[in-house]
């Protein structure tokens, strides 16, 4: 077994597969499949399917196997509302507080989505523009958030594959460069206001009414793959 695979690794994984939109709702995790990209053994993938089973992300079904779930229209909403309540919490707490760093920080993690939108490859541009979010959260220090948003962003990216956002990658990335305007400027009220209006416009994008068919799975060694960032997202 190669060291740096735990069940834990292979999860988060799987979870970074679904928020760079790799990995679709519906999508079949074999063990064997897993296993073998991993080079360890079925136990450690079903301990690593359980963990994502407990977080929302995979089910079970009965002599089929292992599921990226398929989340419902009334899922979709509740994370999205999540999201609202955490982010907007996350960006009023840091009133009075000194963000020149943080806003650097932010504003690199933007250059890195226009880069992303002018030459990368969609998955690349999918994960940086929901990373955006956790980053939010990392820089911010609150690092307790951390996970609980980035599994927030991942349902909502689910949500977003599903019914088939129409929300461009274009107008997120000037969305979140708004919202670090505003943060800059000082003022925090409007980059509380910009935030719940960005997470209401992809919500809203979703067309929660239309019949949406998972694409079919691609390879899974190749879906699993590590992101290609432009450059470090992470500082």
């Amino acid at each position: 077994m190669p060291a740096d695979v735990s069940p834990t690794a292979i999860a988060e994984r799987v979870v970074e597969a679904i928020l760079a939109q790799k990995l679709a709702p519906g999508d079949r995790l074999g063990e064997q499949a897993l296993a073998e990209n991993f080079s360890v053994s079925r136990t450690m993938v079903r301990e690593a399917l359980m963990q994502l089973q407990a977080r929302g992300f995979v089910e079970v079904q009965s002599r089929r196997g292992w599921y990226v779930v398929e989340p419902s229209a009334e899922e979709a909403r509740d994370a999205f509302s999540a999201r609202r309540i955490v982010e907007a919490g996350i960006l009023g707490a840091s009133e009075g507080r000194p963000l020149g760093q943080v806003i650097r920080k932010l504003r690199d993690h933007i250059a890195d989505e226009q880069r992303a939108i002018e030459g990368a490859d969609a998955a690349t541009r999918a994960f940086l523009l929901a990373d955006f979010h956790v980053c939010l959260a990392e820089q911010m220090g609150h690092q307790l958030l951390v996970d609980v948003l980035r599994d927030l962003t991942a349902r909502t990216t689910l949500a977003a594959t599903l019914y088939q956002s129409k929300h461009e990658a274009g107008q997120s990335c000037a969305e979140h460069g708004a919202i670090v305007a505003a943060l800059e400027a000082g003022n925090i009220e409007q980059a509380r206001q910009l935030m719940l209006d960005h997470i209401g416009n992809v919500e809203r994008a979703l067309e929660v009414d239309a019949t949406a068919e998972p694409d079919a799975p691609s390879r899974l060694r190749a879906t699993l793959a590590p992101v290609a960032l432009p450059r470090a997202a992470r500082r």
